[in-house]
This record gives C-alpha cells, structure tokens and sequence, in this order.
C-alpha cells in the first residue's frame, strides 16, 4: 500500500487517473483540502480544511469481470462500516454507497470504473468521510462527522482525531476485504461454504439502510412518488423495492430519490 499525502488538490479522483498507468494496485491519493472534490450526482463535496478524511484509492485487480465491478464498491462501502464500528458507531451503507448513522450522511464514496473488454481493469474510489468538522455551512441534508457522534453517544469530551492516523485504520479495513476477494483466499475449508463474494453480499445486505422499513421514495424516471420496502440488490445492482401495493420495482443509480426528514 502507497499512500501520497498532499497538502491541497483539485481532486483526489483526478489525481488517481492522472497516475493510473504507473501507479500500483491500491495506491492512495489523501488531500488536506480538495479544491474541486466531487461527489455523485455530479454535487461538490463539502469538506473544511484538514478536517475531514478526503482522499482516493487506486484499485488495479487482475482478471477481474467488468460483471463485478459492484463487489469493489461493496468492499470500499463495507471497510467504513467496519471502521466506524471500531469507534462503537452504528453505520448502514445507503444504496449504493453513502453511509450513513440513522438519518444523517457521515460518509460519500464516488467509484469511476474503467473497463477493458470484458475486465476491469481500473476502478478508483474516492471517498469523504466527515471526521473533525463540527459545522457544516452547503445544503447537503443531515450531514454529520465522527466527532460529532462521539460527543453525542456517551463522549461528549472527544477530541478530534488525527487524520493521518485515521486514514490508516481504514485503509486497513478496506485491505482486509479487498484482499481475499481479489486473491480468491478461500474463507473456509469446507467445500460447500459460500463464497467470498457471497458472503460480501450477505454482509452487504445486513447494513443495508432503510431494509424491509416502509419509507417514501421518488422515481427519478416518472417523477411519482410512492412508499415501499427495500427488499434488496440484483444481479445487476440495482435496488429492488416492494411498494405498498406488491408491485415490484428495480432502480438504478440515479433513477430512485430518498425523501429523508431534515
């Protein structure tokens, strides 16, 4: 693992594809203060200098199926929630991968994939997690940090935490799903256990926010608004959501808006 620390950058992401060629497998772009950090949907990425864990991963797995390019995202997704329980934080992954405490936003991953053929050859995952910032001043809904949620779950003396020290400790939890899934370690030695992607999709499901709850939602591709039950994940990663009346209907990113009380 390389991690190049940067004082300032426009983008972690963009400095990740202006080194993939040369660059190794999980490499690591980590920046104080991003001056045009980006988040899906094509939004800024709020972050106040040095406060936050701003940085991206440059992953570069061999012989991997483009038809898996959503297990990587699930492994970056999953190594925050790991993370985050080491601080005796409670985090869901919100399809397909923000994270969230309850009902506010503490982290937001951006995953830009390059395919070659039938392979992935590249995929970089830029990530923020709010780790220091106590105010946040943009739009965003129910944003939050780890500080923040220290202080208000039983250690309302936290201190901040330090960056650098932080990055590592996830880092290290990514690494740990990272590794076996693109290594193929086999994760028991019974012959019929479940793979190791299975059980990353099993895991996936467990912390998956909003599961079997009855929730409003708008389909970004009609413009109606309904209620309904997330039941799940394709094949193709897509949402699958079971609407009050039993119809069942699948979502790609972009497609599906949570409506999420401020």
């Amino acid at each position: 693992m390389t991690v190049n620390w940067l004082k300032e950058t426009d983008s972690t992401n963009s400095d990740a594809h202006r080194h993939r060629h040369e660059a190794s497998d999980f490499t690591v772009w980590a920046a104080q203060f991003q001056t045009a950090g980006r988040g899906q949907r094509g939004n800024s990425w709020e972050s106040a200098v040095g406060e936050n864990l701003t940085f991206s991963i440059l992953f570069k797995p061999e012989n991997f199926l483009s038809t898996r390019q959503f297990e990587l995202s699930q492994v970056v997704a999953l190594g925050v929630v790991d993370y985050l329980a080491t601080k005796g934080i409670e985090a869901k992954i919100k399809w397909p991968n923000d994270i969230y405490v309850e009902d506010r936003k503490i982290c937001g991953i951006l995953i830009e994939n390059i395919l070659s053929g039938a392979t992935l050859s590249v995929c970089i995952a830029g990530i923020g997690l709010n780790l220091n910032q106590r105010v946040f001043r943009s739009d965003a809904p129910n944003p939050t940090s780890l500080l923040l949620e220290l202080q208000q779950s039983g250690h309302p003396s936290a201190e901040p935490l330090n960056d650098r020290n932080e990055l590592m400790l996830l880092l290290q939890k990514i690494a740990a799903l990272y590794l076996p899934l693109t290594q193929e370690v086999p994760v028991s030695s019974d012959p019929v256990s479940a793979s190791f992607p299975s059980l990353l999709e099993e895991r996936y499901l467990s912390v998956l926010y909003r599961r079997d709850e009855l929730h409003t939602y708008v389909d970004l591709t009609t413009g109606e608004t309904f209620r309904g039950y997330i039941r799940g994940i394709e094949k193709n990663a897509c949402l699958r959501i079971e609407t009050e009346t039993g119809t069942i209907k699948s979502f790609a990113f972009k497609e599906l808006k949570y409506i999420i009380s401020q």
